[in-house]
């Protein structure tokens, strides 16, 4: 009988053996096959994230292009600068002060009292007075000088105008002209 023990117990152990690596090999075909299915999951999920990151990048790129700013106005042509905003903003500043302006134009003329080529800004302002504001080049950085009268007179001063002033912009050109026509009690009282 310890030979039937002893031989069952040998067809039992010979028996599990194969029993035992056919389920050790199905076992790793399952763990390989969760292993990919868990590494296709986690591509998938990885390729999403990349998307998503990209996605929020694409909206980050977005936010940090911002619309090209405009330039300042003082950077346009000077023609563009003069006609568009200096001219208008004369007039309008004038107009608040009550005062009416008959003509005010730009032209490449000769400048009052000296008689040579630059750009010219005549104003004539109602029963009050009339100013020439010139530029060596039509260039609002370059030389400036002005000349007033009253109505109907000869302007018979040329001074110079912002030639200490490294930024020149249209807010310091206007309030100057009202500076220089106050200082000379045409527009105001002192």
């Amino acid at each position: 009988m310890e030979e039937n023990i002893d031989s069952i117990k040998n067809s039992t152990n010979k028996e599990d053996e194969p029993l035992k690596n056919v389920s050790l090999k199905e076992n790793d075909e399952k763990n390989d096959a969760y292993i990919n299915k868990q590494k296709t999951i986690s591509n998938v999920s990885n390729e999403n994230e990349i998307k998503d990151e990209k996605k929020v990048a694409d909206c980050s790129n977005d936010e940090k292009i911002k619309p090209k700013k405009e330039i300042p106005i003082e950077k346009k042509p000077f023609n563009e600068f003069v006609n568009d905003h200096l001219l208008p903003s004369i007039i309008h500043e004038l107009k608040v002060r009550g005062f009416e302006v008959n003509n005010i134009n730009l032209k490449n003329t000769s400048r009052p009292i000296a008689g040579d080529k630059c750009w010219v800004i005549y104003c004539e302002i109602k029963d009050i007075c009339n100013f020439w504001l010139s530029f060596e080049k039509d260039d609002i950085s370059s030389l400036k000088s002005i000349s007033l009268c009253k109505s109907n007179q000869k302007p018979s001063i040329i001074e110079s105008f912002l030639i200490d002033e490294k930024r020149i912009t249209l807010k310091l050109i206007i309030s100057r002209i009202l500076q220089r026509l106050n200082g000379q009690k045409l527009i105001g009282i002192n």
